[in-house]
């Protein structure tokens, strides 16, 4: 029975094995999954695809934060008060 994968790009653990790096230009800039026993064991993303993901977790993170304080009081200060 196939597992789906969310990913176009698929090599098996031995593939992944002999080559790492053949792997990764294998996904050209996305996701490969490597496949144990024809099941997604991991994915194997490249490292600029890997900084992408985190940026977007941190302004996620950071609009979280900006939005539960949208509604808090204003204080007024001027600058030389800094």
């Amino acid at each position: 029975m196939p597992h789906p994968t969310k990913v176009e790009t698929c090599v098996t653990i031995s593939e992944f094995k002999k080559n790492p790096s053949a792997t990764v230009a294998r996904g050209d800039g996305f996701p490969v999954a490597v496949l144990n026993r024809n099941k997604p064991d991991f994915y194997c993303i490249p490292a600029a695809a890997w900084e992408k993901i985190l940026e977007l977790i941190e302004d996620v993170e950071l609009n979280i934060t900006a939005d539960s304080r949208q509604n808090q009081a204003v204080i007024g200060l001027e600058l030389d008060d800094l």
